[in-house]
């Protein structure tokens, strides 16, 4: 009975404690609803018979920015750009953070967890996105990726220092899932390329009729190559009668022979 009662004390004891999870942080709050800043670390139960906990995660937080439409460097609209931003919090910064900043910058998860700084930097990285992207050509975007995340997340940390955050967020990924030129852009330059691609063409045909007028201009020019050509065509004409090929005898206008003409 004594073993039972043991049992059943640590049940409740237990079903009176709130577990603090790995990658989160803790935040007890008095029953008179002051939020103590002294950070309640991963592992450890914390007793909510009398007040309660905040629990706050702190590691790969994922803020998603979607449905975006920066102007370019050649003042065009992107159609649409995507991008997702991780951040993490120092754990030992939740306390300050979560009493000193307004309530506004945070939000709430589907756990009821809460998501410090998330408005906050959506807010940021909203505008840090739009300043990276304003750097290229609506054309060049879909090849600046790279560069575009890169500036992104510098433009993000240069706010945070400029706030003096840097300490307590850190920006440890930026990944641009979409970027796509508005459609008239597209189709400009389609029309372009297939401009220019006619004129390579027409270029090309110039270029082979130019060359087939100066061969034969130099061969009208050069009195051997038209006896040569002469001479030639008079051979063909021999053979092709001589192995009966050739019933149609053209005789030059000069011709001043015989012609012995067979079967």
């Amino acid at each position: 009975m004594k073993e039972i009662m043991m049992v059943f004390a640590v049940l409740m004891v237990l079903s009176g404690c709130e577990r603090i999870e790995t990658g989160e942080v803790g935040l007890r709050v008095g029953f008179d609803k002051q939020v103590s800043t002294n950070e309640l670390q991963p592992g450890s139960f914390n007793q909510v018979f009398v007040g309660s906990v905040l629990t706050f995660p702190v590691r790969d937080i994922s803020l998603a920015l979607d449905d975006m439409h920066p102007q370019t460097a050649d003042n065009s609209t992107l159609s649409d750009m995507d991008i997702t931003v991780i951040y993490s919090i120092n754990p030992a910064a939740v306390g300050e953070i979560y009493t000193t900043k307004s309530r506004a910058f945070h939000a709430i998860d589907d756990q009821h967890d809460i998501i410090l700084m998330y408005n906050y930097l959506t807010t940021i990285a909203r505008s840090a996105a739009y300043k990276a992207a304003a750097k290229h050509d609506a054309l060049k975007t879909m090849s600046a990726r790279s560069e575009i995340e890169a500036e992104t997340a510098k433009y993000i940390t240069d706010a945070l220092v400029a706030e003096k955050l840097d300490a307590s967020l850190t920006i440890t990924k930026v990944q641009l899932r979409n970027i796509q030129p508005a459609q008239s852009i597209i189709d400009s330059a389609n029309a372009v390329i297939s401009a220019q691609n006619n004129l390579k063409a027409k270029q090309v045909e110039v270029d082979i009729a130019r060359k087939e007028s100066e061969r034969l201009s130099m061969l009208s020019n050069n009195s051997k190559n038209v006896q040569y050509m002469n001479a030639k065509a008079l051979q063909d004409i021999a053979e092709g009668v001589r192995d009966g090929k050739v019933n149609t005898v053209v005789i030059p206008y000069d011709f001043k022979g015989l012609i012995n003409v067979g079967k």
